[in-house]
């Protein structure tokens, strides 16, 4: 009996051996998931509706970087909730680096406009490359009788909450921007939040709203068609895209400036070797002719970083929009 026993002790168990056979057959699975990322296709997630300045900056660096990495990177839009929706999906998604959240101003802004949010964007995210700069423009509908910024702020001033502006969301830049311009301006507009920049645009084309602050990337064409008219770029440099179009110190609003951006972020637990990968051949994507050439042409710039780089940005941005939130008193529930 006790040599039975004995035996039995010295002898592993069945389960046992089938979890040493599953960890060693596990082992070079897992040693190849590390070296041979991607394995898979990419995914970015766009937290707007298609045809805003995110989605197009987003879809130009996707197609590049697929043909670099060797696998699709594809744009998944989900908008929703001033970036909530989009940017909480990134936030749970596993940090293995098939997740990218296309990062704009909101991610800098929404957290001093909301009560509460399913992630924290400093804890939950790492930067990983600055994609585009792109300067903001005081845009309005074609047929308002408002040939620059001094004549605007007269009709604003003449009829005040007579006329509207849109938004691509509550808690977005053109949102707190906008806020900012009436505080500055002493004038009095009615927000009408979009879900994105592109069916804001539209809805300004089509002469549904009367003034928004967006960017060239998103208005070109319509300016273009003479269906928007721009009246200021809301910064201190013109831009080569609307030579005529003067800044804001030229207009007589000086120092409003209001630049947008996209980045890229990840889930923070991605490994360092992955964002490091991500950020080399990001650089060279934005370092191509046709794409800067691209951007160029639609007003804005590529801006090639580090992780360290963009990661100082977004912090920087986030001391200057809660400074603006809080004067202007928006809260998003």
């Amino acid at each position: 009996m006790s040599d039975h026993r004995s035996g039995i002790a010295a002898r592993p168990g069945r389960r046992a051996v089938l979890q040493g056979m599953a960890g060693a057959l596990a082992l070079p699975s897992l040693a190849w998931a590390q070296g041979e990322w991607p394995a898979r296709n990419i995914r970015i997630v766009v937290p707007f509706a298609p045809g805003g300045s995110s989605d197009v900056s987003a879809r130009l660096v996707a197609n590049h970087l697929s043909a670099r990495l060797g696998r699709p990177v594809v744009v998944e839009n989900k908008p929703g909730a001033a970036t909530v929706v989009g940017t909480q999906e990134v936030a749970r998604s596993a940090p293995d680096g098939y997740t990218l959240l296309l990062t704009p101003p909101p991610f800098a802004i929404i957290p001093f406009a909301y009560a509460s949010l399913p992630f924290d964007s400093e804890r939950d995210f790492r930067p990983v490359s600055l994609l585009v700069l792109s300067p903001n423009a005081l845009l309005v509908r074609g047929e308002l009788p408002a040939r620059n910024v001094a004549e605007f702020i007269a009709l604003a001033k003449s009829r005040p909450g007579a006329l509207n502006y849109a938004s691509p969301g509550n808690g977005s830049l053109p949102h707190v921007a906008f806020e900012l311009l009436k505080l500055r301006a002493g004038i009095d507009l009615t927000h009408v939040p979009y879900r994105g920049g592109g069916p804001a645009v539209a809805d300004l084309a089509g002469g549904r709203v009367d003034a928004m602050i967006a960017s060239p990337l998103e208005a070109a064409g319509q300016v273009q068609a003479g269906r928007v008219r721009a009246l200021m770029v809301a910064g201190n440099t013109r831009i080569s895209a609307w030579p005529e179009v003067p800044t804001a110190d030229e207009a007589g609003l000086a120092g409003f400036s209001t630049p947008g951006w996209f980045g890229l972020t990840a889930p923070s637990g991605v490994p360092d070797a992955i964002v490091a990968r991500l950020n080399a051949e990001i650089r060279a994507v934005l370092g191509m002719e046709e794409v800067t050439k691209r951007l160029a042409d639609m007003g804005a710039r590529a801006a090639p970083g580090s992780p360290e780089e963009f990661g100082q940005l977004i912090a920087a941005q986030r001391t200057q929009w809660a400074e603006a939130v809080r004067a202007a008193g928006i809260r998003i529930e």
